[in-house]
């Protein structure tokens, strides 16, 4: 079964939540599987931070035909978002107002500028249900926030190490990120790679909090004990900004963050926790044990603002992102879930 990419294409004016807006915009998309008759299988999917509209990339085992989304029996969609550089509307692009790339006066883009974008995608392939939303970390916010503006469209949605606001703690580690991007000398440049260096000592800082001290006590510690230098962990982090800086822009890297701290599912709205109870949908929220970025106590808090959300924990040595490496034990989760619920539907 092969994969299909796919851009949308937004032609009005899109008036953006901070008070600027887009003349139009382009979403690329990603889609897998085959739509049946009703279009009652759509499994939507939201990526995290760097994260492209090719889910099979980076979460391939849960859209396998043993994961539980089957391609041969869902639909499955992921669009690269607002503000990012995949094929998506982001700083890169050319701002038709001026004809030249946005670079630094790319707006302020918000989550719920991303779910309303995603939703006018929805719209235009006529989705008027999707069986599940599912994201991770920024992406997982997404779903808490999608799942608040539609709140009659999703059937399930499942949460993954995400937050209904970005804590203080989160934004301190991406203000260091920036930090360190607005650092680099080129950073003032209005051209694709200024920042480059910037971006990859910002890459090294988030490492620290996407892991943990298990993680490097596993993954670098050195062989020998002589070493005065060249360690093991200080290559791991150099290789890992090098990595990220041959693939993405600081640019994109600078929008992203700063949406993920503006996370707050009760902006302007009467609380975070009356936000909270107007999700409808099954939802299993996920968290990971060691997740010192986005930790346990706020998937525990989700729980108990949601009605009919369950919480599941995932023990991993990988902090954060173990929702990007503990494929069999999401699969697991998922799969119990989704067993749970068809007994339940049965004996009511």
């Amino acid at each position: 079964m092969e994969k299909h990419d796919h851009t949308f294409h937004y032609k009005e004016k899109f008036e953006l939540e901070a008070g600027s807006s887009l003349a139009g915009f382009q979403l690329r998309y990603t889609t897998f599987g085959k739509l049946n008759s009703d279009r009652s299988n759509v499994v939507w999917v939201c990526h995290a931070l760097t994260g492209s509209s090719d889910f099979t990339t980076w979460w391939g085992d849960l859209f396998s035909e043993s994961g539980p989304f089957d391609p041969r029996k869902y639909f499955i969609i992921c669009a690269n978002m607002p503000g990012g550089c995949y094929g998506s509307t982001g700083p890169l692009s050319v701002d038709p107002l001026t004809g030249n790339p946005f670079y630094h006066t790319f707006p302020v883009v918000t989550n719920r500028d991303v779910v309303r974008a995603f939703d006018a995608l929805r719209q235009e392939l006529h989705f008027e249900k999707i069986h599940t939303l599912i994201g991770g970390s920024l992406g997982g916010q997404q779903v808490l926030e999608w799942a608040i503006h539609q709140p009659d469209v999703f059937q399930n949605i499942i949460p993954i190490a995400c937050n209904a606001s970005h804590s203080p703690w989160g934004i301190a580690f991406n203000e260091a990120q920036r930090l360190a991007i607005q650092a680099d000398p080129t950073w003032k440049e209005s051209e694709p790679r200024a920042g480059l260096e910037g971006l990859k000592a910002a890459r090294a800082i988030g490492m620290i909090s996407y892991r943990q001290y298990e993680t490097f006590q596993l993954t670098q510690s050195e062989k020998h004990h002589d070493k005065i230098e060249g360690f093991r962990a200080a290559t791991y982090q150099q290789y890992q900004g090098d990595k990220l800086a041959n693939r993405f822009n600081a640019f994109t890297y600078w929008a992203l963050s700063k949406m993920m701290d503006s996370h707050n599912v009760g902006r302007n709205r009467e609380s975070i926790e009356s936000a909270l109870k107007k999700i409808k949908a099954s939802t299993l929220i996920i968290g990971i044990e060691s997740d010192l970025l986005f930790p346990l106590s706020e998937q525990k808090y989700l729980v108990e603002q949601i009605p009919q959300a369950e919480l599941e924990v995932i023990q991993s040595n990988y902090g954060h992102d173990g929702f990007l490496v503990e494929f069999d034990r999401m699969k697991e989760s998922i799969l119990h879930h989704f067993k749970k619920e068809t007994l339940q539907a049965v004996f009511v």
